[in-house]
């Protein structure tokens, strides 16, 4: 698309933004959508996107995508580029129904500066960044109110879209989801009140406790009456219900739960009193369009997943709370015992299962499924907490370097044993003076390197490893699916802990 158009970084971010918005002007158009965009040479136009209706059959049923049209193949097309006015013909009879081909330019967000020569017949209208091209669905339908609705909608929206207004800034987002027209949808004038509900919308209302009817009623006064509030709504949610402004939030009853999501509708009269010409620049306020969606069962199924999100972390801050006090015990035990063997042992528990209680403590504030070695535990909090125990009277330096990344709770447990094993090794046998800790990630693999500048090791390490090193190969291979090799450097010695872990 770079190479046929030349668009700016500001232009490709507008059109990216009708390409979010779009799929809501299909469903209400009744009618297959393709945005072609102007090449930079103005032969014509090339197809970027393309979305069809969830509302009616598709009259686009062929892959269009990345075809370019010349100009004098679509007349409707070409005259939208050139001229930056929306093409399209009615029946008399049904002002609403597109009966061929349509067009819709898209202007550049900002105004020209350029003067007088931006349109007319010196060639294409420079602000004309794209062009929407609607082919109506070719299926015969009976006419009905609810058609009549979703088409004079859809009209409204594209006069805003060619002048400017539409997709719709959102000020309120209260509420996550995107409901689609079919879900249901509510359209309000500009006092509040309710001129025109969906059947799926009245019964999603329904569900919510509504017994009356709501076509003729203010629309904020019913969302009070089905939030069973006392007292004055909250502003956001009254100004999104009277249509004031754009945004979503949820309508929550005591049985039932509604996402609302308000646009804003503005009428163009230049638009609707002359069809074929660009739309006016003074725009009246028309109230608003408001999909509704019952999300009961899926906000049931979000505040079960947070609360089991809140019991998994809660288990691991007690998890954590207990491997500390079992630290804690090793220590007094170690320090009441009179034998150096037994206080080394005990020394050595305790640094594991420090390390252990590390990983569930990051794991208790974090999603409890993952930890991140860099922002949730903080690698460098892991490595020095677990040096400082096993090392604080040696004079040892500590650098670290790298980045481990993201990991699953069950590979960041058996490495921080690995980490603090390794770590012990360096700072109690190697006489260093300084010990080095890197973390090397690329798509598949992670490697922890970590080297010391003391005596090393002499032949195969097997021969002379104590149960430190047996614990790290044992952790590596069996936990990680990893390898791991001790060797000697020029100066010290070179642990490597290198495993699998998802991309």
């Amino acid at each position: 698309m770079n190479e046929r158009t030349d668009l700016s970084a500001t232009d490709l971010q507008h059109l990216t933004a009708v390409v979010e918005e779009w799929s809501l002007l299909a469903d209400l158009s009744l009618s297959d959508l393709v945005l072609w965009l102007p090449t930079w040479n103005d032969t014509g136009a090339v197809a970027v996107a393309h979305v069809r209706p969830t509302t009616a059959p598709t009259s686009v049923p062929e892959d269009v995508i990345g075809k370019f049209s010349p100009r004098g193949r679509v007349a409707a097309l070409d005259q939208a580029l050139t001229f930056g006015r929306a093409v399209y013909t009615r029946d008399p009879e049904r002002p609403s129904t597109p009966s061929g081909v349509e067009a819709y330019p898209i202007h550049r967000p900002k105004p020209s500066s350029r003067g007088s020569d931006s349109e007319g017949d010196s060639g294409r209208d420079r602000d004309v960044i794209g062009v929407l091209v609607r082919h109506a669905s070719l299926a015969p339908r009976v006419a009905g109110q609810l058609e009549d609705f979703y088409l004079s909608s859809a009209d409204a929206l594209l006069a805003m879209l060619v002048a400017g207004a539409f997709p719709v800034s959102e000020t309120v987002t209260a509420a996550t989801g995107a409901p689609r027209v079919g879900d249901g949808v509510v359209r309000v004038n500009a006092a509040g009140v309710v001129q025109y509900a969906s059947p799926n919308a009245v019964s999603a209302l329904r569900r919510l406790g509504l017994a009356t009817d709501v076509v003729g009623a203010e629309f904020a006064s019913v969302v009070v009456r089905l939030m069973h509030r006392q007292g004055a709504l909250d502003a956001s949610l009254a100004d999104l219900a009277r249509g004031r402004v754009a945004g979503r939030a949820d309508i929550e009853g005591p049985r039932a739960t509604v996402l609302m999501r308000t646009i804003p509708v503005c009428r163009y009269p230049g638009m609707q009193a002359a069809p074929g010409t660009r739309a006016a620049n003074t725009a009246e306020p028309d109230g608003a369009l408001v999909l509704v969606r019952d999300t009961t069962d899926i906000r049931r199924r979000e505040r079960a997943l947070l609360s089991k999100d809140a019991t998994i972390r809660e288990i691991h801050h007690r998890v954590k709370n207990n491997l500390q006090t079992v630290a804690a015990l090793l220590r007094l035990q170690g320090r009441r015992s009179s034998e150096p063997a037994v206080r080394a042992a005990l020394s050595d528990a305790q640094v594991r299962v420090a390390a252990i209680a590390v990983v569930h403590e990051a794991l208790s504030g974090d999603s409890g499924t993952e930890a991140d070695f860099e922002e949730a535990i903080d690698f460098d909090h892991i490595v020095t907490s677990l040096f400082a125990v096993v090392g604080e009277e040696t004079g040892m330096t500590l650098e670290r370097s790298g980045d481990a990344g993201r990991l699953r709770a069950d590979l960041a447990t058996p490495l921080a044993m690995c980490v603090s094993e390794l770590l012990h090794n360096a700072v109690q046998h190697s006489g260093g003076t300084y010990v080095k800790v890197q973390a090397v990630r690329d798509a598949d693999r992670l490697r922890i390197d970590i080297t010391d500048d003391g005596v090393g090791v002499a032949g195969d390490w097997r021969d002379q490893a104590g149960l430190g090193l047996q614990i790290v190969e044992s952790l590596v291979t069996s936990e990680l699916a990893g390898n791991f090799e001790l060797a000697p450097e020029p100066y010290g010695s070179r642990a490597v802990v290198e495993f699998p872990v998802e991309g």
